[in-house]
């Protein structure tokens, strides 16, 4: 009896182990998660982001073309359907102790739930920095790494303090994102101005209407607003579709008489990292590291 006993115990622990829950912060308000995770799918470019930069292992991703960084983060993960439709069947075979979703899947969490624990960690809106800490946080507290959680946002916090030292008295900006032959701008209200609010840089047109594909502009509009710096995203570049680079789309006499366009004050960010992973750790880390470098060898504000 004694050996039966033993062994029961042996099988139930497993199972004891994996009922613990802890709770953390997600999209969606306070959520009880399975702690410790041994089968993970994150189907959120952020979320396989910050994961990799805590050391772990995702099980199951998205068939996609990563960002360059993200590359060794999904090799050899499971493919299970799109970034915005994932694979139920895949999913229901594999049966994962926890599905991250979030940004193009966040429509899919209720449907995801069915099949396991599923947490919303979409990040979107004016406080993207704030949403950055807080799922470097949750992540850390649901795998038990809250001293890797910690070293990650002091780093985090040191780049964010040197990109505002950087453009400091630097003047003024304008976000634009190219798709092709086409421009949009972005303010500070928008899924970018982040890079205005949290780093202090002021705008160079401040009523740019708020959308999630930004506000069509000419470059006639670039041009009668005259920003001191220009700060670029190119679409196609990061989801890898063919078409006119940012670099031909804006070469031309009306945006290269800007005062961004005279002093060689144009940014071209990491694409991917900011349009596909933003709010990730390291797209965040790699993004601020870009835009420090930038600015610090800009002109004073005039």
């Amino acid at each position: 009896m004694k050996t039966t006993l033993a062994t029961l115990a042996l099988c139930v622990a497993p199972l004891a182990l994996s009922a613990q829950t802890v709770t953390v912060e997600t999209a969606a308000g306070p959520a009880d998660v399975p702690q410790a995770p041994e089968t993970v799918v994150a189907l959120d470019l952020a979320a396989i982001d910050t994961l990799d930069a805590l050391g772990v292992a995702i099980d199951g991703a998205p068939a996609f073309t990563p960002p360059a960084h993200l590359a060794p983060a999904v090799e050899g993960a499971t493919p299970v359907g799109s970034l915005f439709e994932p694979d139920f069947e895949a999913l229901a075979v594999m049966a994962p102790d926890l599905i991250v979703a979030g940004g193009r899947s966040q429509t899919q969490v209720e449907p995801l739930s069915e099949i396991a624990p599923t947490i919303d960690m979409t990040i979107w809106g004016d406080d993207l920095i704030g949403q950055t800490r807080a799922r470097v946080t949750a992540y850390g507290t649901i795998f038990g790494r809250e001293d890797r959680a910690d070293a990650l946002l002091a780093a985090f916090d040191a780049a964010l303090a040197e990109a505002r030292a950087a453009v400091e008295g630097k003047g003024d900006a304008l976000i634009l994102l190219t798709n092709g032959g086409t421009v949009s701008a972005y303010g500070g209200d928008s899924r970018f101005g982040w890079i205005h609010i949290a780093l202090g840089l002021p705008e160079a047109h401040g009523e740019i209407t708020a959308e999630t594909h930004g506000e069509a502009v000419s470059f006639e509009f670039i041009a009668e607003v005259d920003p001191d710096w220009i700060v670029v995203i190119d679409r196609a570049a990061a989801i890898g579709q063919d078409g006119e680079a940012a670099a031909v789309t804006l070469d031309n006499p009306l945006v290269q008489g800007t005062t961004a366009g005279e002093t060689g004050q144009i940014v071209y960010l990491d694409s991917a990292a900011i349009y596909l992973a933003g709010g990730g750790i390291q797209s965040m880390q790699l993004l601020l590291g870009q835009i420090a470098q930038a600015f610090a060898g800009g002109g004073a504000e005039g």
